[in-house]
């Protein structure tokens, strides 16, 4: 019952792009057409469910034991940018067309703040779902980070088909491109802020 509350959590009622505002440079910049946002989509759900698993190994089993917990960001950017270098080397050795469809995805990845303040999130909150506060152990920090980037790549497929409507109809002048993909977000946020009475 725990992991159920932890992932309607992540996906809906704190939802990593509409509530807390973690990841809007591709929202914005990725989302014209479904595809893309598919695939972008794709790339982030798997390296932040890897990126979680290896920083949060780093911050309680190296950062922590050697007292140089101040060096989490740097240490937990280096190692999100190497996860990143080295998933598109493997994929492009054993999987050309899976390279080929998020090959421009997986550089973009590693400037996305999503990746990083999941890490930092994860490691550094107190959650509490059983009634008293606790840290997530490693299954529960992998679900956490998992349903957060579903809840994600949830928020980026509904606004990149929002956005493919708005294409087909006639906004006036003032409101196209930015202004409009700007209000069209606001209340999808909005939407997404009738889920938190749930948990």
């Amino acid at each position: 019952m725990e992991y159920i509350l932890i992932i309607v959590s992540a996906v809906f009622v704190n939802n990593i792009l509409l509530m807390q505002f973690l990841g809007v440079c591709p929202f914005l910049g990725v989302s014209n057409k479904v595809s893309t946002a598919t695939g972008m989509s794709g790339a982030v759900i798997f390296v932040i469910a890897l990126a979680t698993l290896v920083t949060y190994l780093l911050q309680y089993y190296v950062l922590i034991p050697l007292r140089i917990e101040f060096m989490q960001t740097v240490a937990f950017i280096l190692v999100i940018a190497a996860l990143v270098q080295m998933v598109e080397i493997i994929l492009k050795k054993i999987s050309p067309s899976l390279y080929q469809a998020l090959g421009i995805f997986l550089p973009l990845i590693t400037t996305n703040c999503a990746v990083l303040g999941l890490a930092i999130i994860v490691v550094s909150k107190e959650f509490a779902f059983s009634g008293t506060p606790q840290m997530f152990n490693l299954a529960q920090a992998v679900v956490y980070a998992t349903a957060s980037a579903v809840g994600f790549g949830v928020a980026m497929i509904l606004f990149s088909g929002l956005r493919e409507q708005l294409d087909l109809n006639n906004v006036p002048k003032a409101f196209r491109g930015t202004p409009i993909a700007l209000i069209t977000a606001g209340i999808l946020a909005l939407a997404f802020m009738g889920f938190a009475g749930i948990v």
